[in-house]
């Protein structure tokens, strides 16, 4: 059953009573990632593993998961090659109150720094779930980013490819 969350503002990410901050590097450059995350949106499923459905929205995105959860988003951010934030609207998760995930890309020598920060709010067993996640989550973000910049270096794909 869908249930509506709080609304929150961009703000909720550094205010949030959970917050699970993740970082990991990346060869490809930020553009490059910015685009991944912020524009091709129905190519999530290819690099993020936990993703079998993605589809921009007015305004945001429709996501589905292994498992069958489900997400109504609304995009909260979209600076280029920086930052690509959203707040979950809409799930059939049970616990969240409210829900906003943020990607920062930060330029390095080697390539992009990409930090992700899921900030969350709900009862007790929600907060307690998460937290007992948080190895898991970690991981299915660096492996995410793993192949994404995999995806990204290889010929034929990419924006690049698209752009060609």
């Amino acid at each position: 059953m869908a249930r509506r969350l709080r609304p929150v503002e961009l703000d909720f990410v550094e205010t949030a009573p959970l917050r699970l901050v993740f970082a990991a590097d990346a060869a490809a450059p930020a553009d490059a990632l910015y685009r991944a995350l912020a524009v091709e949106t129905e190519a999530w499923s290819e690099w993020f593993a936990a993703v079998t459905h993605a589809r921009a929205t007015d305004g945001g995105r429709e996501i589905r998961l292994k498992g069958g959860t489900r997400f109504e988003e609304t995009v909260m951010a979209a600076e280029p090659s920086a930052r690509y934030a959203y707040r979950v609207d809409v799930t059939n998760a049970p616990g969240p109150h409210a829900l906003v995930e943020e990607w920062r890309l930060t330029p390095t020598a080697q390539g992009t720094r990409v930090q992700w920060t899921f900030a969350a709010a709900g009862g007790a067993p929600f907060r307690f779930a998460l937290r007992m996640g948080r190895a898991g989550l970690g991981r299915a973000f660096r492996d995410a980013v793993t192949t994404l910049d995999r995806r990204l270096a290889a010929p034929g794909t990419g924006p690049t490819a698209a752009a060609s």
